[in-house]
């Protein structure tokens, strides 16, 4: 299962507008959603940023939607 479809469709986003917001081609971004590629770390922390979620969530690690406190420690 993958959640970066329904997260995206809850934002009334197209792919095209998450490719731009990741600088990349729309074709690459929809090989996210498939699972065809996996996701580089740096696009997941900007994603997870973005959607204001975690890393987990977008992985299906979780179902808890809030993101983990920043930690203090960086």
């Amino acid at each position: 299962m993958n959640r970066l479809k329904d997260i995206r469709e809850d934002n009334d986003l197209f792919q095209k507008d998450i490719a731009e917001l990741l600088n990349i081609d729309q074709s690459n971004y929809s090989k996210y959603e498939l699972e065809k590629i996996n996701i580089p770390i740096d696009t997941l922390h900007k994603l997870a940023d973005y959607y204001n979620t975690s890393i987990d969530y977008l992985l299906c690690r979780t179902d808890e939607r809030k993101p983990y406190p920043k930690s203090i420690l960086k």
